[in-house]
């Protein structure tokens, strides 16, 4: 899933839970920052003071991606949450430790289940609503990377991709099979963003030689559905969804603008929300990865690339800092508690 599903829809479903539009924002904004925390290491400061931070994700185009021991760390935990063949913690599936890691879609992912209680159990902490975007971000992430692997290997190979909605948005079949011969057989690299674009319905053929039907805008609304009865429960309310009404909304946003450009599927969001599209009324929402705006340069100044930093006492409750508190918690917890329950060893 891309900005326009992340941000925009995310904020929407988190207003359709009940959170307030301050809420709202960090939510939304901390679930698509997923994707562009590239940056890693320790940040110093000019009195002495420092702070380390993880990565939730790599470039598409990085040598880190050839790495197992990074992909382990970033992209199973953040983009491709093991399934554990849908059983539950104590039973295995069958075949061999690769089965017990391929992503399986959030209401049949026992680790996705278990991965929500633990952001839940944290509602009390001052980093709460940042873990949570951080949760549903990989919660949603499910449906769209079900069936791939956050690590190099052949389960992630993808032949014989066709375009089953007529969208006009695949390459030609040759590009396919030169990406098929170039890209690493990491996660869905080789389906491109084929998993990612909300109007799409596709074929391929897996690594283990099976034929794959997708269809993405029902796995995304369903995904939107169930993201906002986990809001619902995180506010500790009634699980209900999304109102009807507000599904046909969404279901139409996904569809109808069919590009493979994500910034303007966003921009298609945004304008629906400040025009008061739906049942919360009209807001104002954005998205700054980098910039004055951003949450970066809102922490550490406008030049967030110096060597050392100005230090502030309000670095220490910034929006920027509580995320990266919250990705390390996330990781640590499911890396150390939450996975090892599945037999699976990964960090």
């Amino acid at each position: 899933m891309q900005i326009d599903f992340h941000h925009a829809t995310t904020y929407v479903t988190a207003r359709l839970a009940g959170f307030t539009h301050e809420q709202a924002d960090i939510v939304a904004y901390a679930a698509q920052y997923v994707d562009d925390a590239t940056n890693s290491g320790t940040v110093v400061f000019e009195n002495g003071a420092m702070y380390t931070r993880i990565s939730s994700a790599h470039k598409t185009v990085e040598r880190e991606n050839l790495r197992n021991t990074e992909n382990l760390l970033v992209w199973l935990p953040f983009h491709f949450l093991p399934g554990n063949g849908g059983l539950t913690a104590g039973q295995d599936p069958t075949g061999n430790f690769i089965e017990k890691i391929i992503c399986r879609s959030g209401t049949a992912n026992p680790v996705a289940q278990d991965m929500l209680s633990a952001a839940f159990d944290e509602r009390g902490a001052n980093c709460a609503l940042h873990r949570l975007g951080i949760a549903l971000h990989t919660y949603t992430d499910t449906w769209a990377h079900q069936g791939f692997a956050g690590t190099l290997h052949p389960v992630n190979e993808v032949e014989d991709i066709e375009d089953l909605s007529g969208s006009g948005q695949l390459p030609p079949g040759w590009v396919n099979r030169l990406l098929e011969d170039v890209v690493p057989a990491l996660g869905h690299g080789r389906a491109q963003v084929f998993p990612d674009m909300p109007f799409l319905s596709w074929r391929y053929r897996n690594g283990q030689k099976q034929t794959v039907s997708r269809n993405n805008t029902d796995a995304f609304c369903e995904a939107a559905n169930e993201m906002c009865k986990s809001m619902q429960r995180f506010l500790q309310q009634s699980d209900r969804g999304i109102p009807a009404a507000d599904q046909d909304k969404i279901r139409a946003l996904f569809t109808d603008l069919k590009t493979d450009n994500a910034g303007k599927r966003h921009r298609a969001w945004l304008d629906a929300i400040a025009e008061g599209s739906f049942g919360f009324g009209p807001a104002s929402v954005s998205y700054a990865c980098t910039g004055s705006q951003s949450w970066k340069a809102q922490a550490l100044g406008a030049s967030t690339d110096l060597p050392v930093h100005r230090y502030t006492p309000e670095f220490l409750q910034s929006n920027w800092k509580r995320f990266h508190d919250a990705l390390q918690r996330h990781r640590l917890n499911l890396l150390h508690d939450i996975l090892p329950r599945y037999g699976i060893c990964a960090g």
